[in-house]
């Protein structure tokens, strides 16, 4: 009895071979063109976030959460959108959540920690409107970047430190100047 033909069995073994460094190839290649979108991406996002027009947004919304009074709700709420719309793209894999963590995360987590103390507000206009998914992927995408940052910095000052850290960026947010340059 004779042994397996080699002339048969190495072209059919190189075949195979070559089809899986193709496919592993194809894959990585998909990989590093999903990574270079979400960067550009984040990017074209970073440069829409110090426009002029969401620079003003930032600082009318970061004195009035920070004012202990808040008196008249603000008509402008770009920000909070603005980081809604962050989050679906973070949620749906279009954005890299630690890209977004790096590029916006302090934002993100003093808004949204402003935006639930001292007064609820997602809650009550979730509420008030019936909808359980008013800000939902901003309170996801929010929920994700303090569970990093938590990790990243582990601790029992955590949530203190969290709160400070917040009231610093929205404090900074809040001397932004004018759109005109001067305040």
């Amino acid at each position: 009895m004779a042994g397996p033909d080699l002339t048969i069995w190495i072209p059919i073994l190189a075949t195979w071979v070559l089809a899986l460094g193709t496919l592993a190839f194809a894959y990585w290649q998909i990989r590093l063109t999903r990574k270079l979108h979400s960067t550009s991406t984040l990017l074209d996002l970073r440069e829409r976030f110090y426009s002029p027009r969401l620079r003003e947004a930032r600082r009318e919304l970061a004195r009035w959460l920070i004012d202990p009074r808040r008196l008249e709700e603000p008509a402008n709420w770009e920000v909070p959108l603005f980081f809604e719309f962050a989050g679906t793209l973070t949620r749906s894999g279009v954005l890299d959540r630690h890209l977004v963590r790096k590029g916006f995360g302090p934002w993100i987590t003093a808004y949204y920690t402003f935006m639930r103390r001292p007064d609820d507000l997602i809650g009550r206009w979730r509420k008030e409107g019936n909808d359980p998914l008013i800000f939902a992927d901003f309170e996801w995408l929010a929920l994700q970047v303090t569970e990093m940052e938590r990790r990243a910095a582990p601790g029992p000052l955590f949530d203190q430190s969290l709160l400070e850290e917040a009231t610093y960026v929205l404090q900074g947010d809040a001397q932004l100047p004018a759109a005109g340059g001067s305040d």
